[in-house]
This record gives structure tokens, sequence and C-alpha cells, in this order.
């Protein structure tokens, strides 16, 4: 695996680490802001809302760069709301940081998963993406823990100067590791090539499957403290404990994924969200009992965001691996994000803390539907075509030439 596919990762999880902080300092923040607990939340859905919508934007006002400068201006964007963030002096100063950060987060992950694809051979291209993605795994599992710690114990803008401190770092480590390239697939950076693959038929199937996928999964973790704490019967202090179990789950179910990813695509979904389903239904069914409870929860973990590598391999060979697919995929993901807290919440308020895991299993249900037209189509359920044949257009999309592959090959 080429040493910039492990540099990305570690720009990823700098990026995860800003995203997740916010909600590990929620009362320090809002004393020291002069806010409310609720409007430092609003903080998170701000950072959500500017990479889904931001980030396509901040994409392509770099889309005529090469990607290692165009990483590195992102990390530049990235490290100044940090640092506004760091030295914010009221509420409407650290909205504009995390909708700066949000923005230039989304960004990086469409250039970053464009820039693992430009550098490894098409055969193992879902298990570099795998790697590149344990920086989000590793985010959740470490990222937000060590954050709430540094803000803890130091003060919350510590925590941020933290994240701008590994910013640096990453960005350093990119200068360094990334080789220099050309523009993704084939590129020539015109907008108008940009926006034609999106008039392919199968991309937005796959753009939608995303979407549901991590709904169902962020409708249930989104509500897994309060679940656990008032239904399971686990005290505050254990709910940690099995966050990071949840956290651990997720990166040895992408590891999986990841080496899966290439040649079982679609298998890998169906295999995914038929688990998800099962292990949503049985966590609403058996959340009273505490045993259960933990196993469902790390069940989830091994099958719900552990598909992205799946997901963006689907997504590259239905369009390009081309940076603004990639950053439309980050945005459909995160949307998923948003509507599987938003009505998860709405679905607590009406019927209860079990409803947001009946709620997750439904969109698990529904993603699984929707890989029905895939799995009638020849070859999807078969191994990947073998490295030396051609591939098939409507695989690869037109954005990766025999052309490009062989320039790829020659830098791995």
């Amino acid at each position: 695996m080429p040493r910039a596919v492990h540099v990305l990762a570690l720009g990823i999880f700098a990026m995860v680490t800003s995203e997740f902080v916010v909600a590990g300092l929620m009362p320090q923040m809002a004393e020291g802001l002069d806010a409310t607990v609720p409007q430092i939340g609003y903080l998170i859905t701000a950072f959500a809302v500017a990479m889904a919508v931001g980030g396509p934007f901040l994409t392509v006002a770099l889309m005529r760069l090469r990607p290692k400068p165009a990483l590195l201006v992102l990390f530049a964007v990235f490290l100044a709301g940090n640092v506004l963030a760091a030295t914010a002096g009221s509420y409407g100063v650290m909205l504009a940081a995390r909708v700066i950060t949000g923005t230039a987060s989304q960004a990086f992950f469409g250039v970053a998963i464009s820039v693992c694809s430009s550098i490894t051979r098409e055969e193992v291209r879902g298990r570099a993406i795998g790697v590149a993605m344990n920086g989000l795994m590793l985010g959740t599992l470490l990222g937000l823990p060590m954050a709430t710690f540094i803000g803890g114990n130091l003060g919350w803008r510590a925590a941020f100067w933290a994240i701008s401190a590994l910013t640096v770092v990453a960005a350093v480590a990119t200068l360094l590791g990334v080789p220099r390239l050309d523009r993704p697939g084939g590129s020539t950076g015109t907008l108008r090539e940009e926006v034609r693959v999106f008039r392919k038929p199968r991309l937005w199937p796959a753009l939608c499957t995303s979407t549901l996928i991590i709904g169902a999964t962020f409708s249930a973790f989104s509500y897994f403290n309060p679940i656990l704490t008032e239904v399971s019967g686990f005290g505050e202090s254990t709910v940690p404990v099995l966050l990071i179990a949840y956290g651990a789950a997720t990166v040895a179910g992408n590891t999986v994924v990841a080496r899966l990813a290439d040649r079982r695509t679609i298998g890998v979904q169906v295999a995914g969200l038929a688990l998800n389903t099962l292990f949503l239904t049985g966590f609403a069914l058996f959340a009273h009992v505490s045993a259960a409870a933990a196993v469902l929860m790390m069940g989830i973990g091994l099958v719900g965001v552990t598909m992205n590598p799946a997901m963006v391999t689907r997504v590259q060979r239905a369009g390009n691996h081309g940076p603004l697919v990639n950053t439309v995929h980050s945005s459909f993901i995160t949307l998923g994000v948003v509507i599987g807290s938003s009505a998860g919440g709405v679905f607590v308020d009406a019927f209860g803390l079990r409803s947001p895991l009946w709620l997750g299993a439904a969109l698990a249900l529904l993603g699984l539907l929707s890989l029905l037209p895939e799995l009638g189509r020849r070859g999807y359920t078969g191994p990947a075509p073998a490295a030396t044949e051609a591939p098939d257009p409507l695989e690869t999309g037109t954005g990766t030439p025999a052309a490009a592959n062989s320039t790829a090959r020659a830098r791995t």
C-alpha cells in the first residue's frame, strides 16, 4: 500500500476529530461562549450542513489545482477555521468557524479519496480507500476521547489548539508524503467535464443507497447514550467504555469491508444492510436486556459506517474517481447523518427511546431494496474484472482511461 494512503488517513483523522469535538465539550463551551447547551448543539448541525452544501462548491473552486496543492490549500482553510474557533470570543464567531471547518473538511474528503484512487491499482482501490477511511473510524475511537480529555483538563480552547497542531502535522506529512499528481481520472479540470458525469443513470441510485446506509446507522448511533442508560440500564460511567468498544468494532469492520470492496462491491453492501437490519431490529426488541444491547450495538458498529469502502467503490464505478464526484458522495453521506439524527429526535419525542432503532431498521431495509436493480444486472454479484481485462466503461466511468490507469500502476 503506498505510503501516501496512510498520510491521507492522518488528514481525515484530523478532520473527523474537529467534527466531533463539540459533542464532548458542550457544557464548557456553553459557559465560555455565554450560550445554552442546545445552541452549542447547533454548532454540530452547522458543521454538517456546511459539509453537505459548502464542500462541493469549494471543490469546484479548487478544480483547476492539482491534487496535492488542493489538499494543502484545504489544510490552510481548515487550520484557519480551527484557530478562529480556539480564539472565538462570541457564539457568532464560533458558528462562522464551524462553517469554515465543515466546508473544508468535506472538500478534503473528496480530494483525498480521489488521490487514493489515482495512486493505487484498480483491483486494490477499495482496500486503499478502506485504509484512508480508518482515519474516520479512529477519529471516532480515539479523536473524540482525546479532544474531550484535553478540553476537560485544559479548557475547551485547548482542544481546538490541539486540533490545529494536528492539522499542521498532517499538512507537513502531506507535503512530504503525497506525490505530485495529475488531476484524478484524467480530468482536465473543467466544470463542464466534472458535471457531465452526473448524467449517468447508475450514479444517483448509488448515491442514494449511501444516504440510506449512513442514515440507518446514525438514527441509532445518535441516541446510543440515552438508550443505554435509560432503557438498557447501564451506568453513565460504563457508556464511554461501550462507545470505545463500538469504535473498535467499526475499525475491525472497515478492515474486512476494505478487503472485499473491490470484488464484492454490491454483495458486501447487501450483506451489511441485511445484517444491520437484523441488528437494529434486535436492539429495538431487546434494548432492555443489557447483555443483548451491548452485543447488538457492537454488531451495528461492524456493519454500519464500515460500508464506506464499498460505497465509494460503487460510486466511482458508476461515475468516476474525480474529486467532485467524491465530494458530492460525501455530501450524500452527510445527508444520511442529518436525516438519521434529526428524524431520530422526532421519533424519540413522539414514540420513545426505542423508536430511532426501528427507524434505523426501516432505513436499512430501504437501502437493501434499493440494491435490487443492481442485483439483477449481470456481473455485479460476481468478481470484478481482473486487472488484465478491459474494464466495463459503465463500472469504471469515463474518467479512468487506460493511460491514467497505467500511470497509477507506475506510481505503486
